[in-house]
């Protein structure tokens, strides 16, 4: 196999971490996207949406958008499992995912930040406070989401890493990356605490990848 990925994309990074925490083995694929390899080239054959990550299978499947990869790999690597064996803890598990993969990366991704740049003149500053804004609002919501179901644990759910703590980690890094103050929110820093300790978390880490700056 073949994971098609960034260093620094939230996108990549939790599927780095999924595939780590079920040991699966990949190629890793640089994609430059600061230079903007993913608008051209072989990378936008391979995936028309011109996103990362990309994960090819062995059988020349190329499979595309985080979520679904991280679907097949929970059903095709069902050990360790990502999600709770009982319907509504997994259905909050794939919510506490949600709400970061739906409503805080999507407006905080780098082609949106790239059109406020760019469309509207937003600064450094203005694009922090954008970021800061959305990470602070659905952080907001996580923290106290978080063992709302009875089930809190050093993660996001219980004992273990599950789904919601492979999107949730990329987001923290995300959050430091734009200057926003983590003390605000004790239970996620716990659980990113939690998460470093982990070989996996740490081998998916963007400082930890082949692409990454050596400065």
């Amino acid at each position: 196999m073949k994971l098609y990925n960034y260093f620094r994309s939230g996108t990549s990074h939790r599927t780095r971490i999924a595939m780590a925490l079920k040991g699966v083995q990949a190629q890793y694929v640089a994609v430059d996207l600061l230079h903007e390899a993913h608008l051209h080239g072989d990378f936008h054959e391979l995936n028309p949406q011109a996103l990362v990550p990309a994960l090819v299978l062995d059988d020349g499947t190329v499979l595309t958008q985080s979520p679904a990869i991280l679907e097949w790999l929970e059903e095709t690597h069902p050990e360790p499992p990502l999600l709770p064996a009982e319907p509504r803890a997994r259905a909050h598990v794939r919510a506490l995912a949600a709400l970061i993969g739906c409503d805080i990366h999507p407006i905080n991704n780098r082609r949106i930040l790239q059109y406020l740049k760019h469309q509207f003149g937003a600064d450094k500053a203005a694009i922090e406070r954008w970021c800061g804004e959305w990470i602070s609002t659905g952080f907001d919501a996580y923290e106290k989401l978080l063992g709302a179901d009875g089930e809190r644990g050093d993660f996001s759910w219980g004992g273990r890493p599950t789904l919601a703590d492979c999107y949730l980690i990329p987001q923290v890094a995300s959050a430091r990356r734009f200057n926003v103050d983590m003390g605000r929110w004790p239970l996620i820093s716990a659980i990113d605490a939690a998460c470093a300790r982990l070989p996996a978390f740490e081998q998916a880490a963007p400082a930890n990848q082949p692409d990454a700056p050596r400065d």
